[in-house]
């Protein structure tokens, strides 16, 4: 074990001895109004709660005590829309007051703290300016993904029944303008709830007509109203609902508190990504997702960051270039993005010469988070870049990373598939079908032993019984996270894939994950996802999609042939791997997940069912045509 691996052995030891004491610690990098009662309280919740009894303001953390330090004239946000072709940079002491009369303006309207404020807003500044007003006056955002159907919109209107509203007038999209307004006003047509008022962000693209005595304009109430001072509020208040499922049933409303999420998220700054005050930060996600609430907004402003927020594409805005400009432009140090991004970028510019054209020099290390990076791209990136690569997993529900590289611990050997070890806070083991602990190198379902650490959802809105019949109640003691792999003998963590995503095929349970990885690394191909077909005899079969790199003209068939034949030589006869398509893209959300379980229901002879949050229907019509000449 050398030097870098024996600090993460050390501080993840010191968390084992004695989690209280070490948490502790970590806390007294927050300011707090008054202390806790005690570090852990078990008996509250689904698994307990953390510092109870504590209260803070994580608006106060973020921006006002980052002021009073001193730091006030350094940037603290940049805004780059190579859509609208701006970039606007606020300062501490800009965003602290931008901030404080946002919240004004909103408790002008009603809002107090423990009320509810939706939020519906492209990647503009003044959706994480409403976030950080809400969370100053001690309200619950509710951030939903601009450009969400209204059906959609209105299931989280009905579910979390916010006081206000707070939209744009518009998104935008490569080559297009999306009208928000029309969908919200038929969201709350669907709705049984309405809000009393709806803050408007005017954008000069597609200005939004007002209804009188709802709506009002978002930077005319702003202007009007008086700055509000933080709100001290209880460590484990809700801070915000997420709500990651569809409308189905009751949608699912992930809660955060504050304390605990300030406490991790400062923590894992310094820890994970090795960045402190005054460093640069770009975090290429959407305000929407948990990504874009933890690594955009909250995280980077409170360890003093300068973090960047991104209004445009990773290609064709204008080229596969976009990110290597960022990065130039702004000094970026550390860039967290999806590998479905660098898939793209690869497909457009195998060579990464638009990329590298730019000045780099500032550029430290690329982590990756979203879905697995397949090893081919993840090689890819680190040669080109020649920086670390760094993957590493977490999900909406756990709200910062479960596994990494710790590069303010020192980094790992460069294991290309793998996620990192376990974070301080997370047991995390794999576990088979009964709920016992499997060895090294023994794939099954990965779970954390309780309790969750902080920054974890301590449950879902309204909906305790929920939570444990999600997370819990499968294996008694641990929280599943539905996700399958195994932890080598190194303590490195390969998730393979959902725990759904394990084909059985003639009695073998073959990892889909395992076979992407065979085809992703044929050198005509950009992306590729697998998943299990209905198989009469043998009950699931894999089927591969593949999509080839720009400028590949060779015959469809050869290349269909070629992945047949890796994936026979790497994992053997035993996968029946016969089919493999090459189609023009993978159907997508918008934040960059394939839609594997709309492909499967496609190769079923199902409807395909795509969730509102497809980036391109079309593309599953792709699919559907290839699925048909192959049947013939």
């Amino acid at each position: 074990m050398n030097h870098q691996e024996s600090r993460y052995g050390e501080v993840y030891r010191a968390w084992l001895r004695d989690p209280a004491a070490w948490w502790a610690e970590a806390a007294s990098g927050i300011a707090w109004h008054k202390s806790w009662d005690r570090v852990f309280d078990a008996s509250i919740g689904p698994y307990g709660v953390w510092f109870p009894g504590a209260e803070l303001n994580i608006c106060e953390n973020c921006l006002d005590r980052h002021v009073a330090a001193g730091r006030g004239a350094q940037p603290a946000l940049i805004w780059d829309s190579p859509l609208t072709g701006r970039i606007e940079r606020f300062t501490y002491a800009e965003l602290t007051a931008r901030a404080a009369r946002v919240a004004g303006a909103l408790k002008a309207l009603g809002v107090g703290r423990g009320d509810r404020v939706v939020i519906y807003m492209p990647m503009v500044p003044e959706a994480a300016i409403t976030m950080l007003a809400c969370a100053r006056i001690g309200a619950i955002h509710s951030v939903v993904f601009g450009g969400f159907a209204a059906a959609e919109l209105a299931a989280r209107i009905a579910d979390a029944k916010p006081l206000v509203i707070v939209a744009a007038s518009c998104g935008l999209e490569p080559g297009r303008v999306v009208a928000y307004q029309p969908i919200l006003d038929a969201a709350l047509a669907l709705s049984p709830h309405q809000p009393e008022a709806c803050l408007i962000l005017q954008r000069e693209m597609a200005p939004a007509t007002l209804t009188p005595g709802r709506d009002h304009d978002f930077l005319t109430a702003e202007a009007a109203a008086q700055p509000a001072a933080p709100v001290p509020v209880r460590a484990t208040d809700p801070l915000y609902i997420l709500y990651t499922s569809g409308t189905t049933g009751r949608p699912k409303g992930v809660v955060r508190d504050h304390g605990g999420y300030a406490v991790a998220l400062n923590l894992s700054m310094g820890m994970i990504y090795g960045l402190g005050a005054g460093d640069v930060f770009w975090t290429a996600s959407d305000v929407g997702w948990v990504v874009g609430h933890s690594y955009i907004v909250y995280a980077p402003l409170l360890a003093g960051c300068t973090t960047v927020m991104y209004e445009g594409k990773p290609v064709g805005t204008p080229d596969a270039g976009a990110f290597g400009r960022v990065i130039a432009s702004h000094g970026v140090k550390v860039l967290f993005t999806a590998p479905t991004a660098l898939r793209a970028i690869k497909q457009q510019d195998p060579e990464a010469k638009l990329l590298t054209a730019h000045d780099l020099s500032r550029f430290e290390a690329l982590f990756l988070a979203g879905e697995r990076c397949d090893p081919p791209t993840a090689e890819w990136a680190a040669a080109r870049l020649a920086r670390p690569v760094i993957d590493h997993w977490w999900q909406t529900e756990t709200g910062w990373p479960i596994t990494a590289g710790f590069r303010g611990l020192g980094l790992f050997p460069f294991k290309p598939g793998s996620g990192g070890r376990p974070a301080p806070g997370y047991d995390l083991q794999a576990l088979d079908d009964a709920g016992a602990v499997l060895a090294r190198g023994v794939s099954g379902n990965l779970a954390i032993r309780l309790p969750l650490p902080p920054g974890a959802a301590p449950t879902l809105w309204h909906n305790d019984a929920g939570f444990r019949t999600a997370y819990l109640s499968d294996f008694p003691g641990w929280y599943r996270t539905g996700d399958a792999g195994m932890i080598d003998d190194d303590g490195d963590v390969w998730v393979m894939g959902r725990t759904d995503d394990i084909i059985n095929t003639a009695g073998h349970r073959l990892s889909t994950g395992a076979i992407e990885e065979v085809l992703a690394s044929h050198p005509d191909v950009a992306e590729c996802a697998v998943i299990g077909a209905r198989d009469a005899l043998k009950g699931q079969v894999p089927l591969g999609l593949a999509v080839l790199k720009a400028g590949v003209d060779r015959a469809p068939a050869d290349i269909r042939a070629e992945l047949v034949q890796l994936v026979r030589e790497r994992i053997g006869p035993v996968a029946s791997f016969k089919t493999a398509l090459v189609v023009p893209r993978l159907p997508k959300t918008r934040s960059g997940k394939i839609l594997r379980a709309a492909i499967r229901r496609l190769a079923d002879g199902e409807a395909a069912n795509p969730p509102p949050t497809i980036e391109d229907p079309t593309a599953l019509d792709d699919i559907a045509t290839a699925l048909d000449g192959a049947s013939r």
